[in-house]
């Protein structure tokens, strides 16, 4: 007990009820219940990626029935336009937000999040995501597109960066012996979170809509308040291990390995390594392929196999009816659904065996494994075999999960775990850029095709070697990836220093379990894990019912 006196001497003091010092772990405390806590956040703010459910019904949120449309509109005045309804086009744009802003808040407040710890980010994250909803209801409400913009995509933006980053280096410090599935388990939550916030929007428009309104802004209220909850849960369940905590009976590798490195890079000196920025091309390339598939995925099924998705088997897309273009619209989105479904299996699936296989090999097999099965596509769409196409393509958005699950633990590997969540939110900006490369280049390519000429079967052929050279590059920035020159190492007592100042070790570092984490996976871990799994299985059931119709 004296060790854990010494490792947590904000005990007994006054403390703020958001204040690192206040969540510093104690004696009895199950490391399960993390996980958890940082799935609530990253199953609220996945909703991000199922926003698309709302476009539809916001393009006729003033006619109704169906679109009141202004086709000389310029997008400056739909910004502000109370008569029109807006484009699809137009709200697309708030996926560039979210994703721009998720990366931009990420680097910004990065080093902020390390210095007041995951709960009070946590707060402020559902403050903003939250807030923005209410924001974008108000937009909705009043049919103000900017005000939309500014409240779910730049708002809630920001929401989605403090809260995508705020578990990392949370999960990184308590599970030492198993880094890349410790991240895995929380960042599986972001894929998954449209899987169960899709439905359930659908389920409250339905709910909501009258003969006067859609009922969008309703749905965004409603969310609001129950990821609210949801979110302010996961916060206020997070804590930190003291410091010099180490698992129940386990020590660092006696062996090391070259890759992980024992030592620690300071926050201001890590992007003036080249290991910073190679493993940021590393992360660019492969969201820029698997982001560019995941926005043009229900296009790319319904043309590419047309009639033989409902029977009619060498009717091409041109030659469908009305009737049958909705048939296979349904069947695509089933598609969209299942890669959803593998992009959350990945992050799990590769962040975890990347324990074993290495980080660096993980990627490697992320490239050469990706290049072969983007090569591939074309050949599987000119058979006509639908199986080995949607097989191909969840391989591959597994391996896009896995890419982002597995570059914590990284980071982690070269930098040490002192900053890692920092260092993490500032390598996030590869996302940004990725989330404006991948869909530039697979939608362009598209249309350059489609004014040529070429069959709408054989539209995204070059597209897909286009990605794959997009993976060579990768894979050779993966390639350069070395340990980190010994001269940008902190010393041992500039970490010790950081640590007293962050009031963990005013009185040394003693270094053991102190109690902590010995609970295994006990009855109030498997409750936890049960309040955020139950939805979770709701959501994958839903999409498994859908997809299944695509074979």
């Amino acid at each position: 007990m004296t060790a854990v006196g010494q490792a947590m001497p904000g005990v007994g003091t006054t403390t703020g009820l958001l204040d690192r010092e206040r969540i510093i772990a104690k004696a009895g405390f199950n490391r399960w219940l993390v996980p958890p806590a940082a799935l609530c956040i990253h199953l609220c703010i996945g909703m991000a990626y199922g926003f698309s459910v709302f476009w539809l019904p916001l393009s006729r949120s003033i006619g109704l029935t169906q679109t009141k449309a202004c086709p000389d509109i310029t997008l400056w005045q739909e910004l502000f336009t109370t008569s029109c309804d807006w484009r699809v086009a137009s709200l697309g744009w708030m996926f560039t937000l979210f994703f721009v802003l998720l990366g931009i808040a990420a680097a910004i407040w990065g080093g902020w999040l390390e210095r007041v710890g995951p709960r009070k980010a946590g707060v402020v994250a559902a403050l903003c995501w939250c807030g923005g909803l209410l924001l974008g209801a108000l937009g909705v409400y009043a049919h103000q597109l900017w005000l939309m913009w500014l409240g779910a995509g730049v708002i809630g933006g920001i929401g989605l960066g403090l809260g995508y980053i705020s578990p990392v280096s949370t999960l990184v410090k308590w599970f030492p012996d198993r880094r890349g599935m410790a991240t895995g388990m929380a960042i599986m939550g972001f894929g998954g979170g449209a899987m169960i916030g899709a439905p359930l929007a659908d389920i409250l428009m339905n709910t909501f809509k009258t003969s006067t309104s859609v009922g969008v802004w309703q749905t965004f209220v409603a969310m609001a308040a129950i990821y609210f909850c949801f979110m302010m849960i996961g916060a206020f369940r997070y804590r930190l291990p003291p410091a010099g905590w180490r698992p129940d009976g386990w020590t660092p590798p006696a062996a090391s390995n070259a890759m992980i490195s024992q030592y620690n890079v300071h926050l201001k000196d890590a992007h003036k390594t080249p290991q910073f920025w190679l493993i940021w091309w590393v992360l660019c390339l492969n969201v820029s392929a698997g982001i560019g598939v995941i926005g043009m995925a229900s296009p790319m099924l319904q043309e590419i196999f047309a009639g033989s998705l409902i029977g009619q088997v060498g009717v091409k897309f041109n030659a469908l009816t009305p009737e049958q273009r909705t048939q296979i619209a349904a069947i695509a989105a089933g598609f969209a659904g299942l890669l959803s479904l593998f992009n959350i299996a990945g992050r799990f699936f590769w962040a975890s065996l990347s324990d074993y296989i290495g980080r660096k090999n993980t990627y490697y097999t992320f490239f050469i494994l990706g290049i072969a099965l983007y090569a591939s596509a074309p050949f599987f769409a000119s058979i006509g075999s639908k199986a080995l196409f949607v097989l191909a393509f969840g391989i591959i958005l597994s391996m896009y999960g896995g890419g982002f699950a597995t570059v914590p633990a990284y980071l982690a590997d070269m930098f040490g775990t002192q900053f890692v969540g920092a260092i993490h939110g500032r390598l996030l900006t590869a996302w940004s850029t990725a989330g404006i490369i991948g869909p530039v280049v697979v939608n362009y390519l598209r249309e350059f095709q489609l004014a040529a000429g070429v069959p709408r079967d054989q539209l995204y052929n070059s597209t897909m070697y286009v990605l794959c050279a997009m993976l060579v590059a990768g894979l050779i920035c993966n390639y350069l990836v070395k340990p980190v020159d010994p001269k940008w190492h902190m010393s041992a007592d500039e970490v010790a220093k950081l640590q007293a100042a962050s009031a963990q070790n005013q009185a040394g570092t003693p270094s053991g379990s102190f109690g902590i984490g010995k609970g295994g996976f006990d009855a109030q871990a498997a409750l936890f894990w049960a309040f955020v799994g139950i939805p979770l299985c709701w959501g994958i059931w839903l999409t498994l019912k859908s997809a299944i119709r695509i074979l």
